[in-house]
């Protein structure tokens, strides 16, 4: 007769033995994490919900810090270059929100690449959201990033604010739906900002404009046929402001260059404006900038929006 084997038992219970939770784990292989960088914060990614409480990654989070590593190469040899007389930088991230993009500069910044290196920073974050601020400058304070900070203002009122420096070296604004990239821009060139770093989000404002004033713009330029039909109007407003936030950057001395933040699989609201003051911006091409940017808003009939566009008062070049 084939002998069937019982299930050992345990000396008081007489139940079969169960291994611990613990054990379970153990005997499982740990989830390697190629993205996690040497000296990264985990406990930060599990606040932000980019690993889960068991220290893992999803595909949606996986996508979500890919975008993050990519921005920051961009923005990486930005701190670096102010910083590099030793006199630290200072970057003021507007609409912050629970200021995601802050906390992992900051991570992969000291922590990461200049690890155990002397390196003076400081990081602001602006948002409107009391809540936000709060819960902000709490895990700041338990992660023992010294050199952050949490301010609860508009972006009008970080412009005068004394929380601020007079002058700021770079500029971000991710995802800053509608005006608030305007806003940003506006700070940037109140702060005199060396570099700017700008993912736009739906924008609608110039859309409005155009709307309104289509009849009109139909019997008098055929062009006005890109933006006729509502959904061309949506789209085409998105397109033309950005365009003209590059205009405008430009002729107040930025050179600018405009790319892709990450594969469009990734993100639809994925345009990166990047825009940098050299010490002697030139003339010749911020003149023509400024020529140039009041055309296009004229052509469009977007007269209203000068004010918005405008050139700022100490950036204007003679005619």
């Amino acid at each position: 007769m084939q002998k069937t084997s019982t299930p050992s038992t345990g000396p008081s219970t007489g139940k079969p033995k169960r291994k611990t939770l613990a054990a379970v784990q153990a005997a499982k292989p740990a989830q390697v994490i190629e993205e996690l960088r040497p000296g990264q914060s985990i406990e930060l990614l599990q606040e932000l919900h980019i690993l889960t409480r068991e220290g893992k990654l999803n595909q949606d989070t996986r996508r979500k810090l890919k975008q993050v590593y990519h921005l920051f190469q961009f923005i990486e040899p930005l701190l670096g270059e102010v910083s590099s007389d030793g006199h630290g930088f200072t970057l003021a991230d507007h609409g912050a929100g629970k200021s995601y993009l802050g906390f992992i500069l900051y991570d992969l910044f000291f922590n990461v690449a200049h690890r155990g290196e002397p390196v003076n920073g400081h990081i602001y974050g602006i948002e409107t959201r009391a809540e936000l601020i709060e819960k902000s400058r709490a895990l700041a304070a338990r992660l023992g990033f010294a050199n952050m900070s949490f301010l609860n203002l508009s972006v009008q009122e970080a412009t005068t604010s004394a929380g601020l420096p007079p002058q700021v070296d770079i500029v971000t604004a991710l995802h800053a739906c509608d005006t608030a990239t305007d806003d940003a821009i506006a700070f940037g060139l109140a702060k005199q900002a060396r570099h700017m770093v700008l993912v736009p989000c739906c924008q609608a404002e110039v859309a409005g404009v155009l709307k309104k004033s289509r009849a009109l713009n139909l019997a008098r330029n055929p062009l006005a046929e890109l933006w006729r039909h509502p959904l061309h109007t949506r789209e085409f407003g998105s397109q033309i402001t950005n365009v003209l936030r590059c205009l405008q950057l430009e002729a107040n001395g930025y050179q600018v260059t405009v790319t892709e933040l990450v594969g469009w699989e990734h993100s639809m609201k994925n345009e990166l404006i990047l825009a940098s003051r050299p010490e002697t911006p030139n003339v010749a091409k911020t003149r023509a900038a400024q020529t140039r940017l009041q055309q296009v808003l004229a052509e469009l009939g977007l007269g209203e929006l000068t004010a918005r566009f405008a050139v700022a008062s100490g950036n204007a070049t003679p005619a």
